[in-house]
């Protein structure tokens, strides 16, 4: 985390880099230093990464519990399978909204379209914790396309809710606890006031030379705002963020391997079920599975 010198901003959280398949990805949250902002803890910026013919993403069969998945892309095409037979491709633009509750199990995988072709690839995966009374409600799945998604103008900046409430506009994609998260798009030399409309708040750049009250911010930097602030963001070039924040969780929240609860003993639980193969298949994709080596050796 570095020391912000921007009084409107209480942490900067820079990108831990990674590999997925051969795939660069940003991982933002969670950090040592910034577990969540509301809901949302976790946060991975793929990409862009320019995938050669006859390659692509294989994120193999694996399962979550007490969280919902938000994927959304800038650039290219994921298919996605579930356990409960959802069969989705997404594309630039569109959301997958996927709760697990319970359990749940899917893959993600290169189209065989974009496979044979080749793909420029770039997009977010987010994932927010369930409220406790809603960790074990029914696993499900959503797909939003990119028509359905809400957008507008404001000062000058085209502002997309890929979910929940924000700047008068209702995305089809919810969670159930107050929660947003928006794209915003400004051309150079736009400006846009972030509201102080939830109790934890943050912007991360995605490109563009941005600045927060007068001082840069890097891509690929998450800023966490502090109480109360509105922060003034305005491009020096064209740019493009996100908006993210909700209500603060109810409880701390454990995250392990694909697992995320307030319990502990509940994802001791989900990675023994995983393990003995407790699980549902993910129809279509029933020869592979994510192994798990061990479980959490937790007392209490």
């Amino acid at each position: 985390m570095e020391r912000p010198s921007i009084p409107s901003i209480r942490a900067l959280i820079s990108e831990r880099p990674l590999s997925i398949d051969g795939v660069p990805v940003s991982r933002i949250l969670p950090a040592a230093t910034q577990r969540a902002v509301g809901p949302f803890v976790f946060l991975d910026h793929m990409g862009p990464a320019a995938i050669a013919p006859g390659s692509g993403l294989d994120v193999r069969p694996h399962p979550h519990i007490h969280l919902a998945t938000v994927t959304y892309l800038f650039e290219g095409a994921i298919f996605h399978r579930d356990s409960l037979g959802s069969a989705q491709v997404i594309e630039p633009g569109a959301v997958n909204l996927m709760t697990a509750g319970r359990g749940i199990v899917h893959s993600e995988r290169t189209p065989p379209a974009a496979r044979t072709a080749g793909q420029r690839l770039h997009g977010l995966q987010l994932w927010a914790a369930l409220p406790m009374p809603h960790e074990d409600d029914e696993p499900s799945f959503a797909h939003h396309p990119a028509s359905a998604l809400p957008e507008r103008e404001v000062d000058g900046a085209l502002v997309r809710v890929l979910v929940g409430d924000a700047f008068g506009l209702t995305s089809p994609a919810l969670l159930p606890a107050p929660a947003h998260l928006v794209e915003v798009k400004l051309a150079a030399g736009t400006s846009l006031v972030v509201p102080c409309d939830h109790a934890e708040r943050a912007v991360y750049v995605i490109d563009g030379e941005v600045t927060c009250d007068g001082a840069p911010l890097a891509p690929r930097t998450l800023a966490v705002i502090g109480d109360d602030a509105t922060p003034r963001l305005h491009a020096r070039t064209s740019a493009r963020l996100v908006l993210l924040g909700g209500a603060a969780l109810d409880a701390p929240r454990t995250l392990w391997w694909n697992f995320v609860s307030s319990s502990r003993k509940r994802v001791v639980e989900a990675a023994e079920r995983w393990r003995a193969g407790g699980f549902p298949v993910v129809p279509g994709d029933e020869d592979e599975h994510i192994p798990l080596e061990s479980v959490p050796n937790w007392e209490g």
